[in-house]
Protein backbone atom coordinates (compact mmCIF):
# COMPACT_ATOMS: atom_id res chain seq x y z
CA UNK A 1 0.00 0.00 0.00
CA UNK A 2 1.45 3.37 -1.05
CA UNK A 3 -0.25 6.98 0.57
CA UNK A 4 0.39 10.10 -1.28
CA UNK A 5 -0.98 13.55 0.25
CA UNK A 6 -2.48 15.29 -2.47
CA UNK A 7 -4.02 18.64 -0.47
CA UNK A 8 -4.38 19.33 2.74
CA UNK A 9 -7.76 17.58 2.57
CA UNK A 10 -7.17 14.86 0.00
CA UNK A 11 -5.44 11.76 -0.21
CA UNK A 12 -4.61 8.87 -2.22
CA UNK A 13 -3.91 5.50 -1.52
CA UNK A 14 -2.50 2.71 -4.16
CA UNK A 15 -3.68 -0.97 -3.15
CA UNK A 16 -2.29 -4.02 -5.23
CA UNK A 17 -4.11 -7.14 -5.86
CA UNK A 18 -1.25 -8.62 -3.15
CA UNK A 19 -2.27 -6.04 -0.64
CA UNK A 20 -5.83 -7.21 -0.93
CA UNK A 21 -5.26 -10.79 -1.24
CA UNK A 22 -2.78 -10.28 1.81
CA UNK A 23 -5.76 -8.84 3.79
CA UNK A 24 -8.26 -11.93 2.37
CA UNK A 25 -9.78 -9.18 -0.25
CA UNK A 26 -10.96 -9.23 -4.14
CA UNK A 27 -11.98 -6.13 -5.83
CA UNK A 28 -15.35 -7.39 -5.74
CA UNK A 29 -15.12 -7.30 -2.32
CA UNK A 30 -15.87 -3.53 -2.51
CA UNK A 31 -18.67 -3.54 -4.78
CA UNK A 32 -20.33 -6.16 -2.43
CA UNK A 33 -19.33 -3.40 0.93
CA UNK A 34 -18.39 -6.01 3.24
CA UNK A 35 -17.34 -6.04 6.39
CA UNK A 36 -13.90 -6.82 5.56
CA UNK A 37 -13.95 -3.78 3.19
CA UNK A 38 -15.28 -1.80 5.45
CA UNK A 39 -11.81 -2.90 8.02
CA UNK A 40 -9.64 -2.21 5.39
CA UNK A 41 -10.67 1.36 5.11
CA UNK A 42 -11.07 2.34 8.46
CA UNK A 43 -7.08 0.66 8.88
CA UNK A 44 -6.17 2.57 5.87
CA UNK A 45 -7.76 6.40 7.17
CA UNK A 46 -5.54 5.15 10.67
CA UNK A 47 -2.13 5.06 8.74
CA UNK A 48 -3.04 7.65 6.59
CA UNK A 49 -3.86 10.03 9.71
CA UNK A 50 -0.65 8.79 10.98
CA UNK A 51 1.50 9.40 8.55
CA UNK A 52 0.10 12.41 7.49
CA UNK A 53 -0.91 13.90 10.95
CA UNK A 54 -4.49 14.53 9.80
CA UNK A 55 -7.69 14.24 12.09
CA UNK A 56 -10.18 12.62 10.16
CA UNK A 57 -13.63 13.33 11.28
CA UNK A 58 -17.12 14.12 9.65
CA UNK A 59 -17.80 13.15 5.99
CA UNK A 60 -14.88 11.39 4.04
CA UNK A 61 -15.72 11.55 -0.12
CA UNK A 62 -14.32 8.42 -1.59
CA UNK A 63 -13.35 7.68 -5.27
CA UNK A 64 -11.99 4.39 -6.21
CA UNK A 65 -10.34 3.42 -9.27
CA UNK A 66 -10.01 0.22 -10.45
CA UNK A 67 -7.07 -0.47 -12.15
CA UNK A 68 -7.59 -3.83 -14.40
CA UNK A 69 -5.69 -6.75 -12.65
CA UNK A 70 -3.34 -4.30 -11.19
CA UNK A 71 -5.42 -3.06 -7.91
CA UNK A 72 -7.08 -0.09 -7.03
CA UNK A 73 -6.60 3.71 -6.48
CA UNK A 74 -8.93 5.38 -3.81
CA UNK A 75 -8.90 9.20 -3.49
CA UNK A 76 -10.26 10.34 -0.03
CA UNK A 77 -11.07 13.55 0.79
CA UNK A 78 -12.00 15.22 4.02
CA UNK A 79 -15.45 17.44 3.30
CA UNK A 80 -14.57 20.64 4.84
CA UNK A 81 -17.30 20.86 8.47
CA UNK A 82 -18.61 24.80 8.83
CA UNK A 83 -18.18 25.96 12.44
CA UNK A 84 -21.78 25.71 12.82
CA UNK A 85 -22.07 21.81 11.74
CA UNK A 86 -21.77 19.76 14.51
CA UNK A 87 -18.63 17.52 14.53
CA UNK A 88 -19.10 13.81 15.50
CA UNK A 89 -17.10 12.99 18.69
CA UNK A 90 -17.85 9.12 18.65
CA UNK A 91 -15.11 8.56 15.96
CA UNK A 92 -17.88 7.84 13.30
CA UNK A 93 -16.52 8.60 9.87
CA UNK A 94 -19.44 8.96 7.23
CA UNK A 95 -18.87 7.82 3.50
CA UNK A 96 -19.86 8.60 0.19
CA UNK A 97 -18.11 6.04 -2.21
CA UNK A 98 -18.21 6.32 -6.10
CA UNK A 99 -16.75 3.41 -7.89
CA UNK A 100 -14.85 3.84 -11.56
CA UNK A 101 -12.94 1.27 -13.18
CA UNK A 102 -10.29 0.98 -15.93
CA UNK A 103 -9.70 -1.51 -18.64
CA UNK A 104 -6.07 0.20 -19.37
CA UNK A 105 -3.27 -1.42 -18.22
CA UNK A 106 -0.09 1.11 -17.04
CA UNK A 107 3.25 0.25 -15.78
CA UNK A 108 6.38 2.18 -15.22
CA UNK A 109 9.92 1.39 -15.93
CA UNK A 110 12.93 3.04 -14.70
CA UNK A 111 14.78 2.68 -18.38
CA UNK A 112 13.88 1.92 -21.69
CA UNK A 113 16.13 -1.07 -21.53
CA UNK A 114 13.64 -2.24 -19.27
CA UNK A 115 10.76 -1.81 -21.55
CA UNK A 116 12.26 -3.20 -25.49
CA UNK A 117 12.79 -6.53 -23.81
CA UNK A 118 8.96 -6.83 -22.38
CA UNK A 119 8.22 -5.81 -25.93
CA UNK A 120 9.63 -8.74 -27.51
CA UNK A 121 8.07 -10.85 -24.89
CA UNK A 122 4.89 -9.76 -25.17
CA UNK A 123 5.11 -9.68 -28.87
CA UNK A 124 6.20 -13.65 -28.75
CA UNK A 125 3.34 -14.40 -26.52
CA UNK A 126 0.83 -12.75 -29.71
CA UNK A 127 0.34 -9.76 -27.28
CA UNK A 128 0.79 -6.55 -29.36
CA UNK A 129 -0.13 -2.81 -29.39
CA UNK A 130 0.42 -0.20 -26.85
CA UNK A 131 1.82 2.98 -26.81
CA UNK A 132 4.67 4.39 -25.30
CA UNK A 133 5.30 7.28 -23.17
CA UNK A 134 7.43 9.23 -20.69
CA UNK A 135 7.62 11.28 -17.66
CA UNK A 136 10.00 12.59 -14.60
CA UNK A 137 12.60 10.25 -15.89
CA UNK A 138 10.22 7.27 -16.41
CA UNK A 139 8.79 5.07 -19.02
CA UNK A 140 5.30 4.32 -19.39
CA UNK A 141 3.64 1.64 -21.61
CA UNK A 142 0.18 1.86 -21.57
CA UNK A 143 -1.82 -1.77 -22.73
CA UNK A 144 -5.31 -0.78 -24.12
CA UNK A 145 -7.86 -3.27 -25.76
CA UNK A 146 -6.63 -6.48 -24.65
CA UNK A 147 -8.21 -9.22 -25.06
CA UNK A 148 -9.97 -10.69 -21.60
CA UNK A 149 -8.23 -13.64 -22.34
CA UNK A 150 -5.01 -12.04 -22.51
CA UNK A 151 -5.59 -9.51 -19.78
CA UNK A 152 -3.80 -12.53 -17.04
CA UNK A 153 -0.74 -12.54 -19.26
CA UNK A 154 -0.04 -9.79 -20.21
CA UNK A 155 0.29 -7.99 -16.88
CA UNK A 156 2.51 -10.92 -15.39
CA UNK A 157 5.18 -9.85 -18.34
CA UNK A 158 4.94 -6.34 -17.70
CA UNK A 159 5.37 -7.28 -13.96
CA UNK A 160 8.25 -8.96 -14.70
CA UNK A 161 9.86 -5.55 -16.29
CA UNK A 162 8.03 -2.96 -14.39
CA UNK A 163 5.68 -1.80 -11.64
CA UNK A 164 2.27 -1.04 -11.48
CA UNK A 165 1.57 3.10 -12.59
CA UNK A 166 -0.03 5.05 -10.00
CA UNK A 167 -0.16 7.63 -12.20
CA UNK A 168 -3.33 8.42 -13.42
CA UNK A 169 -3.65 7.95 -17.72
CA UNK A 170 -4.75 11.16 -17.95
CA UNK A 171 -2.11 13.10 -15.79
CA UNK A 172 0.40 10.92 -18.20
CA UNK A 173 -1.06 11.80 -21.40
CA UNK A 174 -1.59 15.47 -20.53
CA UNK A 175 2.07 16.18 -19.28
CA UNK A 176 4.34 13.48 -20.09
CA UNK A 177 5.66 12.91 -23.39
CA UNK A 178 3.98 10.68 -26.08
CA UNK A 179 7.05 8.38 -27.90
CA UNK A 180 4.96 5.62 -29.61
CA UNK A 181 1.10 6.53 -30.24
CA UNK A 182 0.44 3.09 -31.03
CA UNK A 183 1.89 -0.38 -31.76
CA UNK A 184 4.46 0.27 -29.11
CA UNK A 185 5.47 -3.39 -28.76
CA UNK A 186 5.91 -3.88 -32.61
CA UNK A 187 7.43 -1.09 -33.13
CA UNK A 188 9.87 -1.36 -30.14
CA UNK A 189 10.76 -4.89 -31.54
CA UNK A 190 11.40 -4.19 -35.52
CA UNK A 191 13.83 -0.85 -34.08
CA UNK A 192 15.57 -2.17 -31.55
CA UNK A 193 15.51 -6.10 -31.52
CA UNK A 194 15.76 -7.28 -35.72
Amino acid sequence: MRLERLTNNKIKIFLTIDDLSDRGLTKEDIWKDSLKWHQLFHDMLEEASDEFDLEIIGSVAVEIFSLHAQGMVMIVTMIEQDEDEEQFDDGIIEMQVTVDGSEDILFEFEDIEDVIPLAKRLLDAGINGGSLHSMNDHYYLLMNGILPDEVNMTVSLMAEYGVPSILSIHRLLEYGNEIMEERAVESLVHYFIK
